[in-house]
């Protein structure tokens, strides 16, 4: 019987500290968001008073994208972009000069001495 109390309560002791995080969550969204007014924001807030699951619950499924972007926003993150292509090299035969003493000398491989070749030219190497 004792384990099944002590079970019970770390289960309520999760789900309190979830809610807690939600709590802070969305009270930073709002104060976040630069487009919603001050009085909707003091609805919101007494909403999350009075009727604290409901409220989160409603709040995660109406604003919940708009969340997620601004907190993207927040952390400054951009999307990414593959559309990087190496530019050639200034003096691409010299490069190769030094990548092939380099390759006799016994300080690159063949691997790495055709990736620099290929970065001199500028070309993608996706190979080692």
């Amino acid at each position: 019987m004792v384990f099944g109390e002590f079970f019970w309560y770390l289960l309520w002791a999760f789900y309190f500290i979830a809610y807690v995080y939600v709590v802070i969550l969305i009270i930073t969204d709002l104060f976040r968001d630069t487009t919603l007014s001050g009085w909707w924001k003091a609805v919101w807030i007494i909403f999350l008073v009075f009727l604290p699951f409901l409220t989160a619950l409603v709040y995660l499924i109406a604003r919940g994208r708009g969340l997620a972007e601004r907190a993207a926003a927040a952390r400054g993150v951009v999307p990414e972009s593959d559309d990087y292509r190496p530019a050639a090299s200034a003096s691409p035969a010299e490069d190769i000069a030094q990548a092939k003493a380099l390759l006799d000398a016994g300080t690159i491989t063949q691997g790495e001495f055709e990736a620099l070749k290929s970065k001199a030219l500028g070309h993608q190497y996706f190979g080692a």
